[in-house]
């Protein structure tokens, strides 16, 4: 583990927050019960996890700088959805949108898919909407909505690092095969959801 620590990272900090999960739909929360609440949110539910683990994954498999940009634009792009979803801005087919988002993050992964900078980050914006949309829309009452989102906004943050940490898989023998096979499962477990 020495001589790889950044390999490990990943999976790491997902096993360190999976505990946490149990609570993530916490009811009535003010201050800094918000922000917890709101950081747990993304923790309790597979079909977010694994698309956020899968857009660090694919940074990760990128590289540089799409490695730090598409984890960067995705919460951002995802606030925006959280905005839309509190305000009640209306946006067909959610879920829809977050199950595709699974099945397609996992198939770029496991294609090794090579988009230009620019459509890496369309992607995984477009996606981010609708999984900000649902946050926003499950924002609990009586829950201070800044507190919330920032809170939902670093967990995604820690999910995304997790999935780059996952994503250093590459610098191993076989890597990217694991990483590419990783990433079938996840488009997989988004096939799965569209069913």
């Amino acid at each position: 583990m020495r001589q790889r620590p950044h390999a490990y990272l990943g999976l790491f900090v997902l096993l360190a927050l999976l505990p946490l999960a149990a609570v993530a739909h916490e009811q009535g929360a003010i201050g800094a019960n918000a922000f917890l609440t709101g950081f747990m949110h993304p923790l309790g539910g597979l079909d977010h996890m694994l698309a956020m683990l899968a857009v660090g994954m694919w940074g990760a498999q990128l590289g540089m700088p799409a490695l730090w940009l598409l984890p960067v634009a995705f919460p951002l792009l995802m606030a925006v959805g959280g905005v839309m979803g509190m305000v009640g801005f209306p946006l067909p087919t959610v879920e829809l949108g977050i199950a595709l988002s699974v099945l397609a993050l996992g198939g770029v992964i496991a294609l090794n898919f090579r988009a230009p900078l620019w459509a890496s980050l369309l992607i995984v914006s477009f996606f981010a909407v609708f999984h900000g949309y649902a946050h926003g829309m499950e924002l609990p009452a009586q829950t201070n909505p800044l507190s919330y989102s920032l809170g939902f906004v670093v967990a995604t943050g820690l999910i995304h690092l997790a999935g780059i940490g996952i994503g250093m898989v590459t610098h191993l023998p076989r890597g990217m095969t694991l990483l590419r096979a990783g990433g079938g499962a996840i488009a997989a477990a988004g096939a799965f959801l569209l069913v």
